[in-house]
């Protein structure tokens, strides 16, 4: 090999007459962390939130009770789209931003303001931790007060 002439050695360097000298190869433009885009669709970040309501103290079920009467009977019949986390829980979602609507049913005797804001709170670490979206708002309609001697409106299985 003559003094001018040259030859990969490596995917990183160069050899040249018998010397080694660095050389930096760069593929592909930044931190890879950047390249490409995600998408993260409404369905996840309803379930989130659904997880993340239910998990606060006072919070007796979500969604009105039509809706989770014939979302227990959905849950039962065999392809049923709708997952039971997500009962009570719409999500709009952008590609930054999401913004989501709860509806809830409280235990009676709490403060329904406290568990509001605990709900907001709770949904809101949980969405931005998991998704990196900004949580624009969280509106809460209270649907119902559940009552110490009211039974639950989930129907009686047909099947035993």
């Amino acid at each position: 090999m003559s003094d001018m002439e040259s030859h990969r050695s490596g995917p990183d360097t160069i050899e040249t007459s018998g010397t080694v000298k660095a050389q930096t190869i760069r593929r592909g433009g930044g931190d890879p962390g950047t390249r490409g885009r995600t998408t993260i669709a409404d369905g996840v970040v309803e379930k989130i939130t659904g997880m993340a309501a239910r998990d606060v103290a006072g919070v007796h079920a979500m969604g009105s009770g039509m809706s989770r009467t014939f979302g227990a009977v959905r849950d039962r019949v065999p392809g049923g789209t709708k997952s039971g986390v997500t009962r009570g829980v719409k999500a709009e979602v952008g590609e930054k931003q999401t913004a989501l609507d709860l509806e809830i049913v409280v235990e009676y005797g709490v403060s329904i303001a406290d568990v509001a804001r605990d709900v907001r709170e709770n949904v809101v670490a949980a969405v931005e931790r998991m998704t990196g979206l900004e949580v624009v708002e969280v509106n809460i309609a209270v649907s119902d007060v559940k009552l110490p001697d009211e039974e639950d409106e989930e129907p009686e299985p047909r099947i035993k």
